[in-house]
């Protein structure tokens, strides 16, 4: 019988690590200290990693570490206030953080898994360093290209017309045909904080809207916060507006470099936020990954599940080795 989430665990070990550019990165580990070594990357970019997370991990076998990356969560400074400087934040600093890390841990090579946003970090950095990498776990799939960011902003106002409509209503009528993250991103960088919050909200609440068509969809929790709206808008639209700082289908440009990593696709049939082509075009050009359609939106429903049997999975095939 497949195992289920474990129960609830505490920290191995934690602590915050300078990885330059005044940038600290909070990090934890869960598991057992002589496990086998794997990473978790959260969503976003700026949703910061959770206690949810821990449980994918089976204790008895991982040493899994978590962090929030740079500008959200524990790590700081925080990006929500404009004063914040964003250059340093960008793909490639945090793809140089989780070395950092993993140099920091004295770990050779771990699994790499995470969702959504997580799913374009993890396929950078495993592109970029798939010798430090022994398999892929990723849920809700995502690529960062154009296409997928004009989807998620402006094609998928056809299906949510009026939720659409006030999304931009709060972009001057001038910028509405243009670059919406860009628009959105000048707004919370405003000096006055009403601007920013009331801008915040507005993307928070479209965010929400576009994953709504889920059964059993709630409004999500994170958004009820002030400071987390704030950090989380700013920098989706900070990486957004910079095409997430990867040349356009970099990504599925680059799998020949993981044709020897194995790797569990998930995604979910009924994803409006993140169409199921972007995973199934990743699965026919990657020979070595496996593929997972649940029944299910960005998230939700089976996704915990299936996660933590793709890496009991993997972590079988480690210790076959």
């Amino acid at each position: 019988m497949p195992r289920t989430a474990s129960a609830p665990v505490d920290p191995l070990d934690s602590g915050s690590l300078d990885v330059g550019d005044g940038q600290s990165i909070y990090w934890e580990t869960v598991g057992r200290a002589d496990g086998l070594p794997a990473v978790w990357l959260h969503g976003g970019p700026g949703s910061g990693s959770s206690t949810t997370a821990r449980r994918y991990f089976d204790p008895a076998v991982y040493r899994a570490v978590l962090l929030d990356q740079r500008g959200c969560g524990r790590s700081r400074p925080l990006a929500g206030e404009p004063s914040v400087d964003l250059t340093t934040n960008t793909t490639g600093h945090l793809m140089d953080d989780l070395e950092r890390l993993r140099e920091h841990l004295e770990i050779e090579r771990w699994v790499v898994a995470g969702v959504s946003w997580g799913v374009t970090l993890a396929l950078a950095y495993a592109q970029r360093h798939p010798e430090r990498v022994t398999g892929l776990v990723l849920g809700a799939v995502t690529t960062g290209s154009r296409r997928e960011v004009e989807w998620l902003t402006r094609d998928m106002g056809r299906l949510l017309p009026e939720q659409w409509d006030r999304f931009v209503s709060l972009v001057s009528p001038d910028e509405r045909n243009g670059d919406l993250t860009a628009a959105y991103g000048r707004l919370l960088a405003h000096r006055d904080l009403e601007v920013r919050q009331e801008a915040a909200q507005a993307w928070c609440t479209w965010e929400d809207a576009h994953v709504s068509l889920a059964p059993g969809w709630k409004p999500d929790p994170r958004y009820d916060d002030p400071t987390f709206r704030l950090v989380f808008a700013r920098l989706v639209t900070h990486y957004w507006s910079h095409a997430c700082f990867l040349a356009d289908r970099q990504l599925l440009a680059g799998m020949e470099r993981l044709a020897a990593v194995p790797g569990v696709l998930i995604h979910g049939r009924y994803d409006i936020s993140s169409p199921p082509d972007t995973a199934w075009r990743l699965h026919q050009a990657w020979p070595g990954s496996r593929l997972v359609l649940l029944d299910a939106s960005h998230g939700g429903p089976g996704f915990a599940e299936a996660i933590t049997e793709a890496l009991d999975t993997l972590a079988l095939i480690e210790s076959s080795r």
